[in-house]
């Protein structure tokens, strides 16, 4: 029998034979039943980039693969304890000091996912498993498909959720877009069933309850608990704007908010083990919470210990002889990382291109053609590994020195416009996004015209991360003047089409 099923596949339990543990495997089920090359290529490009993530609130990943059946499957630690969801059924609305700690706990995963340009796009109480010490697990980042700002709801169009209606933030419902402050609002729904024991929202039919993610106001959790400090509520509330630029900034924000309601943590029987069971985990947890939080720490001392000691001056830096590189170098650079990309090796092959393109600038030049095909395969990579945060400095550089060069490269430079705007898009910097795309679009208006495939591409664009931001009257005109130049070009036809028309017919429904 499996661990547990899900929408997006099953966990089984099983066991490396080599180190002799038990483990945990995922099978990953195809959306349509079918073999899909292309799925299981983005399924194990997602598996390594969370494989990145260490953290001890997340389960390790040991290997990724494909079975002979052609199922993609994870293996992860094994995970003991129960899930949040279960504690909740089981026990109904927990302490509030425990509420806020398992919360607090989540919040520290997802600063560091989000400082990976990680999102987790699914977080719910059957994601986040308490375990008897006492440490909370946030499983399954990374096993859906990630999606980019050209992706499309077809929520409306299929009837099909892309997330779990109970937690899905406004704009993952209306534009399938997500951000970290997408997950803040799902760590906002969590809390609130922690603290209430009820969903936020309910409803007969999935549809009817992603309706009210985007148009109802949210019940204040003391009409439900009266014991619930004003200051936790207005936390909550403040998780579940429905605008993604409304809610707290960050997940360290909330974590530094959430820390004084951690407190009276006793027993929560059937979960922990009781307070007179030895955690080494504790023991070093209390260690560690006193490293650099006291004066007299073992860290304090140590930095006065280094205050003390006279600094030797520094003997003059040797001049470093500049690499010089031949094209063939080049090649053979771009060749090492095309082969590491298909292996979904990403950061190893960021680092070979990375190696390269500093010592190529200085000695073809940095708008040299194979210099700018380098660089922009850097870019990609960067980008296509997951590493948003990188990937937008290396477009914007590389477009800075395409536009002060001799313009020949026109299509490349606004490319690049575009991919830096994404970036910030997905590492939700949705203003300066929007700001990026307007002035882009202008540009390449004058550069294609309005009816080119890529300008009405770029104004759809637009539109969802209007959309995705709250901005829904911009957003509703921005795609329906879309909409009629489509039908204008007679692209009735177009699957893009039926798309706009029908969020744009769903967006006056709810109005």
């Amino acid at each position: 029998m499996p661990l547990a099923r899900g929408g997006m596949g099953e966990v089984w339990l099983g066991r490396d034979t080599k180190l002799d543990r038990e483990i945990a495997v995922k099978f990953i089920r195809f959306p349509d039943g079918t073999r899909d090359d292309e799925h299981i290529r983005r399924f194990v490009r997602e598996s390594r980039i969370t494989a990145r993530l260490e953290h001890p609130g997340v389960p390790a990943v040991y290997d990724v693969g494909v079975d002979d059946d052609g199922r993609p499957f994870l293996v992860m630690q094994r995970i003991r304890g129960i899930s949040i969801a279960d504690l909740v059924a089981e026990q109904g609305p927990l302490p509030i000091g425990w509420a806020a700690a398992i919360a607090a706990q989540v919040c520290a995963v997802l600063a560091a996912a989000h400082r990976a340009s990680l999102v987790h796009r699914d977080l719910k109480p059957s994601n986040l498993m308490l375990e008897p010490d006492g440490r909370v697990k946030v499983l399954d980042f990374g096993l859906a498909v990630a999606p980019t700002l050209a992706d499309f709801s077809k929520i409306t169009h299929t009837g099909q959720p892309l997330g779990t209606p109970a937690y899905m933030a406004p704009e993952q419902v209306e534009a399938n877009l997500s951000s970290p402050a997408t997950d803040l609002y799902a760590l906002g729904c969590t809390l609130h069933e922690m603290l209430s024991g009820t969903h936020v929202f309910t409803g007969s039919t999935s549809y009817s309850v992603m309706s009210k993610q985007v148009r109802e106001e949210p019940p204040p959790l003391r009409s439900l608990r009266a014991d619930v400090p004003a200051e936790l509520e207005r936390l909550v509330l403040d998780l579940l704007e429905k605008k993604p630029q409304s809610r707290p900034t960050s997940a360290d924000a909330v974590y530094e908010r959430l820390l004084p309601f951690a407190t009276g943590l006793g027993g929560l029987p059937g979960a922990l083990d009781p307070p007179t069971v030895t955690s080494p985990v504790r023991m070093y947890a209390s260690v560690l919470s006193r490293v650099f939080a006291e004066p007299s720490s073992l860290a304090g001392t140590a930095r006065r210990k280094v205050q003390r000691q006279p600094v030797e001056p520094a003997p003059p830096a040797e001049p470093t002889p500049s690499v010089r590189l031949h094209r063939s170098d080049l090649d053979r650079a771009r060749s090492e990382a095309n082969q590491l990309v298909r292996q979904s090796r990403y950061s190893q092959a960021a680092e070979v291109l990375a190696e390269a393109a500093g010592p190529a600038s200085r000695t073809f030049g940095a708008t040299d053609r194979d210099v700018v095909s380098l660089r922009f395969q850097l870019a990609e990579t960067l980008f296509e590994g997951g590493d948003y945060r990188r990937a937008a400095p290396a477009y914007h550089e590389l477009a800075a020195d395409l536009s002060a060069a001799d313009g020949t490269q026109i299509d490349l430079l606004l490319r690049c416009r575009l991919k830096e705007a994404t970036c910030h898009a997905l590492t939700g910097q949705t203003s300066q996004a929007l700001r990026q795309l307007t002035d882009l679009l202008h540009d390449q208006r004058q550069a294609y015209g309005d009816d080119d495939p890529r300008t009405l591409e770029l104004r759809r664009q637009i539109g969802l991360l209007q959309l995705g931001a709250g901005q829904r009257q911009a957003a509703e005109q921005t795609l329906s003047a879309l909409l009629a130049d489509l039908k204008r070009l007679r692209n009735a036809a177009n699957p893009s089409t039926t798309e706009i028309a029908d969020l744009l017919a769903s967006l006056r429904r709810s109005r």
